[in-house]
């Protein structure tokens, strides 16, 4: 959804539009830099409870006081990479600098304050404190040490990869799921940042989100399987086995069960009603269209041509 642009105003109009918009959507106070040409654009997608939100303006500053961080209903933590410009970031008393690629975590329950010089943009998921499961002292205590952690480049790529499919994935059936996913990836890096004892007891859960990006990277290989998973990750097939276990899955099963979703997703979609089913059914990683087929109806209580036909009919 596209929340502004200020392109489609008149250029008397848009320091107004933009700082009031600005200032609304982020419940803080905003100024803006003087530039020959002030633009701002913003948006945002929704997959099940993790909002996106992209950022683009010329030159601005916004901070939140006490005042306004306490009237937040709902709060949330932004864990943002940085698209265009260096941005500077405070808060708890730490300065930061923050380049394009680089990840900055602003807690928007208590004051910060956030700038850019010249025209930049910035992506952003906005994750539920609720949904987010840590102690509030180890969400503030990873802000300064996230690329600190083993995720930090893992997560980046998997933000901006987000943001590249936003339109798709927003569309798609599976929304809620990778929405979901994405904060557990999140969670897991903060995590992994903590000082023992708690660094402890998130190993197993770090190292575990590690392997689920991992295969969500490589999900369309057929080849893809615990060998070369361990291997990766430098844990024995036994251990990768036991991590699966101790949530009450299997590694075989999540890989099955990603790439039909997989596939049901593509199967929905109006683009690809050229492809043959047997098609989408090797891009998704299944060597046998038959064997595909009968996995596709145990999940979804209907053939892939019944799913086809139900979106060419609308339903």
């Amino acid at each position: 959804m596209l929340v502004l642009d200020s392109r489609d105003t008149p250029v008397a109009e848009r320091a107004e539009l933009v700082t009031t918009l600005m200032a609304e959507t982020s419940a803080a106070t905003v100024t803006l830099a003087p530039h020959a040409d002030l633009h701002a654009r913003m948006e945002l997608w929704q997959l099940g409870r993790l909002p996106l939100f992209r950022s683009e303006s010329s030159g601005m500053a916004m901070s939140r006081d006490v005042r306004r961080a306490r009237r937040d209903e709902a709060p949330i933590v932004a864990l943002a990479v940085q698209e265009r410009s260096t941005a500077r970031h405070e808060q708890f008393g730490h300065q930061q600098t923050v380049a394009p690629g680089r990840l900055m975590l602003v807690d928007l329950t208590a004051p910060f304050a956030f700038s850019w010089a010249t025209t930049g943009a910035s992506r952003a998921l906005q994750v539920p404190l609720d949904a987010l499961g840590l102690p509030m002292e180890v969400v503030r205590d990873a802000a300064p040490h996230l690329e600190d952690s083993p995720l930090a480049a893992l997560v980046s790529r998997h933000v901006v990869d987000l943001f590249g499919a936003a339109d798709r994935l927003e569309a798609g059936e599976q929304a809620a799921a990778i929405g979901a996913a994405s904060i557990d990836l999140v969670r897991a890096l903060l995590a992994s940042t903590a000082r023992p004892p708690v660094a402890r007891d998130v190993h197993h859960e770090t190292l575990l989100a590690r392997i689920h990006e991992y295969v969500r990277q490589r999900l369309r290989d057929p080849d893809l399987g615990a060998d070369e998973i361990a291997a990766v990750h430098n844990i024995s097939r036994r251990q990768l086995f036991e991590l699966f276990a101790r949530t009450g899955s299997s590694l075989e099963q999540t890989i099955i069960g990603r790439r039909l979703e997989g596939a049901h997703d593509e199967l929905g979609r109006p683009g690809a009603r050229h492809k043959a089913i047997a098609t989408v059914a090797h891009e998704w990683g299944f060597r046998d269209a038959a064997h595909f087929s009968r996995r596709f109806k145990d999940a979804f209580g209907m053939t892939p041509r019944e799913r086809r036909a139900a979106v060419d009919a609308g339903g």
